[in-house]
């Protein structure tokens, strides 16, 4: 017989929990270590690949991670309470609280970066290397507004590693930033087949989604006008939604949508959930935002 000793607790590494024990496999657990929980089932293809090179980073990360394996068939109030669209999803918890995930297949490589990144957010020390290093300092460029520059450091860190999801997503929000749409989308439709599915690359798709919106968004002060004098004019609320999140207003534009969805949520074929999950997927997970309208959605759902 085989152990697998890997780490301070190798045997309790990798566990399987269910609805019954997901508080304290979990919840509880992730105060002291951050947790990553894998969504599956026994039908899925992808979830058989996945698993194992998941469970393989977990273990690499000796110890500074645990992970937890949930079969959605056997959880699914769990599924729908944390919105679990398809699967493979993984989550990271830590103190409790959901601060990444990704869904769909991923190589090896995006996998242990995205273990790398949870024991980071956590506290612990991850393996690290110039480029990531380079690639955080371009997020801070792009963030106090130098787009220009962030996007010559990503354009740096992809000439040494082309596949470097997080400066190939990086390099299409500078664009988006610069207002430079179609270089974005082309960039962005170019990316190599190995990371297309990428989280990063599907946060920059939904910004750039709604980038473009923006360029069509009316003026907010008409719209709030138009929706306080009717409370039912749905298509007002929904470009008002839009309008405050071209203008920053990422709270007031999920907190418009909630309210469409709660008065019609079949409204134009659903509109206002799929701009939800439009919204969440352009921010960080742990976004208080997107924890915040994912709850409130969800409650509405399954109230």
């Amino acid at each position: 017989m085989e152990l697998d000793l890997t780490g301070a607790a190798g045997a309790d590494l990798i566990i399987d929990s269910d609805e019954a024990s997901f508080m304290t496999d979990v919840v509880e657990a992730s105060q002291t270590t951050p947790i990553i929980v894998d969504f599956w089932a026994p039908w899925c293809g992808p979830c058989k690949t996945l698993g194992p090179m998941l469970e393989d980073a977990v273990r690499a990360a000796k110890g500074a991670v645990k992970m937890v394996k949930v079969n959605v068939d056997e959880a699914q109030m769990i599924a729908g309470q944390l919105q679990i669209q398809s699967i493979p999803t993984v989550y990271a918890f830590h103190k409790g609280q959901p601060i990444d995930g990704f869904q769909g297949a991923q190589p090896q490589s995006e996998i242990k970066a995205f273990v790398d990144r949870v024991v980071k957010a956590a506290g612990g020390e991850a393996p690290g290397d110039g480029l990531a290093e380079a690639v955080e300092a371009a997020e801070e460029m792009l963030a106090e507004g130098s787009a220009t520059d962030a996007a010559q450091t990503f354009a740096a860190v992809l000439g040494e590693d082309p596949n470097n999801a997080a400066a190939y997503g990086g390099m299409v929000r500078a664009h988006i930033a610069m207002g430079e749409l179609d270089q974005a989308e082309a960039f962005l439709n170019g990316a190599p087949i190995e990371i297309s599915k990428a989280p990063e690359l599907e946060a920059a798709h939904a910004q750039l989604q709604l980038a473009r919106q923006a360029a069509d968004a009316g003026p907010v002060a008409d719209l709030t006008a138009a929706v306080e004098a009717n409370p039912e004019d749905l298509q007002a609320r929904f470009d008002l939604a839009q309008a405050l999140y071209a203008n920053g207003d990422a709270p007031g534009a999920v907190d418009h949508l909630l309210e469409l969805f709660k008065r019609d949520r079949e409204w134009n074929e659903g509109a206002a959930k799929t701009q939800l999950f439009t919204i969440f997927d352009a921010l960080k997970p742990n976004d208080p935002v997107v924890l915040n309208g994912r709850r409130k959605l969800s409650s509405m759902i399954f109230a």
